[in-house]
């Protein structure tokens, strides 16, 4: 990531860190994996975003991402996201600037069922670090009131 002298990511006065009052820029090219934003990359305290992509006939395990809420921004590409309602799988086709919202604890997968286009999604998260739970099957998550 590139610093530059009184902004972006300049460390705090006991250089362990970002600074907390600074707008940081991330430049394309410069995400840690695909990390762009996170408590790793600019000191982030409540939000992970992230730039990934999906190869061609590929599909993620099942997992969820614990307390985390994901938001997702699809660039390019037509991801498929795959939850159980309870009674069955429920497959939502997702097209180029379409948005989706995948609740915490929520077991689901992403496929890429395009044989020549990789799948390119920014996530955000509501925690600093992306959390990712493999799960052995879809399930439907039981409403409890309080977590």
């Amino acid at each position: 990531m590139t610093t530059h002298e009184g902004v972006g990511s300049a460390l705090s006065a006991d250089g362990n860190g970002p600074l907390g009052n600074r707008v940081h820029h991330v430049r394309a090219g410069e995400l840690d994996g695909h990390a762009a934003i996170s408590g790793g990359t600019v000191g982030s305290k409540k939000l992970w975003m992230g730039l990934v992509e999906n190869a061609p006939l590929s599909a993620t395990d099942n997992h969820h991402h614990g307390e985390s809420e994901a938001g997702i921004y699809v660039v390019s590409g037509h991801p498929v996201f795959v939850f159980h309602d309870g009674i069955q799988e429920v497959r939502i086709s997702a097209d180029p600037g379409d948005f989706l919202l995948v609740p915490s604890f929520v077991p689901h997968r992403e496929e890429n069922p395009d044989p020549n286009e990789p799948v390119v999604v920014v996530i955000a998260r509501t925690t600093q670090e992306p959390i990712k739970v493999s799960v052995p099957e879809l399930y439907q998550v039981k409403e409890t009131g309080a977590r």
